[in-house]
């Protein structure tokens, strides 16, 4: 073979031929065919740039636990002060600026400074133990938000919104004394801070407030407010207000929530359908940017129980005891319970444990039996249910919920039932989590006291919670399926003390709902940038300046290529008008010639 030719038709045309004496030439390239190769390889890089990536999004995930890069000029940053009845904590959240895409939401995560440690501080007591003193509510905060304010760049702190949300210990204040605390923060934290901050952001919120944002931090941390459906996940069809009532909108299915703390139970989750609730159950709320935009509205049932968390059920359950056997005595003439020798038998502590509840004034002496179904019987008139189709505890109405196509957490008491002492935290079974408390309920106490010692059960789990573990166990299960309603036959529950490893806290739904028009923003500026070139407004995609630099590399490439191809032909002309200057064209004539097409 002496003599190969070339030919390509993309993306311009040329043609080249080469004799094979040649060849051993391209073995040293030139400084043309390197800079040839750099264009072919730069063009290579950037397309794969260009190309998307499906795991982005898990990726963000991943890279949640790594340090906040405060250096970054496109973060931005945001504080929640959570007031709650024991303490008061401020959480740090961090986000990159919005993408411009008004169907996407902010991409907000917690702030880790450079132990890759959340950003959080923890205060004692509650705000509302300065109820007599309001004036120095301003001096309780101040260590808060100055641990905040080092971790957040100082140029960035006039454009860092701030909110002071007050809870449980407030609610039960007065109102005089809730506003004497709030004005006085109203009033002082702009003297000491320049954070974005107004009067509208120190509240005290409701129940309902806080399991909503509860409800919105979960489902954010799952990923279900993102509505790019991928095979395999559950989705829903849900009718939006406002919308075609004909149609449906079909998302991700999003996830419920049950909660109970020590003192109350709550429950909240997704109604697809437009039925009639009662506004103080119901909350309805566009978590998108825009309000003409219907695929971010929710509609969330809400419930909160007070008296019906674990340690306030129990303290309900003793009061009745100490009633009811105090009226039985009169009646009968017994002295039941009054003494250690002839205690009240209580089904509700494992098997032999004595205990002694009550005032001075009206002593009762316990001494468990274990019976977990006996107790379960006991604790049903409790939940003070009613013969109405669908109410849940107290009476209160719950909209049906498709347990065929749903998902519920469960958090704080349900996780510590299953997890501290039964050790079988996570998926809920029903039959299994009651032959599990059955079996602790008819334990000797004694043989639970040498489990504990041994270090057979959670590392946090102490004697109170093995005293309560059997009444705890029945009350959870009874409000579980007696007050919620939930099938014994549920496969959907999960309990759980962290969503991917992370404690999620209401505050980061407070920050979510309440930054949501934020993206407003950057939409805006983009929208500006995109005026002055009509083409970038025309074609939005070409924001992405990593496309603009493949086609500017793909014209150049075709200039070049052209440009060869005219040169070549020029000197095939200079050569037929000259062909003894070319040697191997004497030589080489009547040689064959191979072909090959690109």
């Amino acid at each position: 073979v002496d003599r190969i030719s070339f030919s390509c038709l993309f993306p311009a045309s040329w043609h080249f031929s080469l004799s094979s004496q040649v060849l051993p030439r391209l073995l040293i390239p030139s400084i043309r065919q390197l800079l040839f190769i750099s264009l072919v390889v730069c063009l290579i890089g950037l397309l794969y740039l260009l190309c998307p990536s499906k795991h982005g999004k898990h990726l963000a995930r991943v890279t949640d636990i790594d340090a906040t890069d405060t250096t970054n000029p496109n973060l931005n940053y945001g504080l929640v002060v959570d007031c709650g009845s024991s303490g008061s904590r401020v959480f740090v959240y961090c986000w990159p600026r919005h993408n411009g895409n008004p169907h996407e939401l902010l991409d907000i995560r917690q702030m880790r400074d450079q132990n890759r440690k959340p950003v959080v501080m923890k205060i004692k007591p509650g705000i509302s133990e300065l109820a007599k003193t309001p004036e120095k509510a301003s001096d309780y905060i101040y260590p808060l938000l100055s641990f905040a304010a080092q971790h957040i760049p100082k140029h960035k702190h006039q454009e860092t919104p701030l909110y002071v949300l007050c809870t449980a210990g407030m609610r039960i204040l007065p109102e005089n004394q809730q506003e004497a605390l709030l004005e006085d923060l109203r009033t002082d934290i702009p003297v000491h801070f320049n954070f974005l901050f107004s009067d509208s952001h120190v509240e005290v919120i409701s129940g309902k407030q806080e399991g909503v944002y509860a409800w919105i931090g979960i489902n954010f941390v799952l990923g279900r407010f993102d509505h790019v459906h991928n095979d395999g996940e559950a989705v829903v069809e849900v009718h939006v207000p406002g919308g075609d009532q004909q149609e449906m909108l079909l998302r991700k299915r999003t996830t419920g929530v049950l909660d109970m703390g020590g003192v109350s139970t709550q429950i909240a989750y997704e109604v697809p359908k437009t039925e009639e609730i009662a506004k103080n159950l119901l909350a309805e709320f566009n978590l998108g940017c825009d309000v003409h935009r219907t695929e971010h509205v929710y509609r969330v049932y809400v419930s909160t129980f007070l008296g019906y968390g674990g340690n306030a059920a129990r303290q309900r359950y003793e009061e009745n005891l100490i009633r009811n056997t105090a009226a039985r005595n009169r009646l009968l003439d017994q002295h039941i319970g009054e003494t250690v020798e002839s205690p009240l038998l209580d089904p509700c502590l494992p098997t032999d444990l004595q205990d002694e509840i009550g005032p001075p004034t009206q002593h009762l002496y316990l001494r468990g039996t274990g019976d977990f179904d006996q107790c379960r019987q006991i604790l049903q008139p409790f939940l003070n249910r009613t013969n109405d189709t669908q109410t849940s505890l107290n009476g209160v109405y719950q909209p049906a919920i498709d347990y065929s196509n749903s998902q519920f957490y469960g958090f704080s008491e349900f996780y510590y039932c299953m997890e501290d002492v039964l050790r079988m935290g996570g998926d809920y079974n029903a039959s299994k989590y009651a032959k599990a408390a059955k079996s602790y309920c008819a334990t000797q106490w004694k043989i639970l006291r040498e489990r504990f010692e041994s270090g057979l059960y959670a590392s946090h789990a102490d004697l109170h919670r093995l005293k309560y573990q059997c009444f705890k166990s029945a009350w959870m299960y009874e409000v579980l399926h007696t007050g919620f309603s939930f099938p014994t036959n549920y496969k959907n529950l999960k309990t759980a003390l962290l969503v991917y490893d992370k404690e999620v806290q209401w505050t980061l739904g407070a920050i979510l709902y309440r930054t949501r028009f934020l993206p407003l923003r950057d939409i805006q500026q983009e929208s500006l940038k995109g005026a002055h070139s009509h083409w970038r407004h025309s074609f939005s995609f070409v924001n992405n300046h990593y496309l603009f630099l493949a086609c500017f590399f793909i014209v150049l490439l075709s200039i070049i290529l052209y440009l060869r191809r005219l040169r070549r032909i020029h000197r095939r002309t200079a050569q037929r008008c000259t062909p003894s200057s070319v040697p191997w064209l004497e030589e080489g004539l009547a040689s064959p010639t191979i072909l090959i097409n690109l």
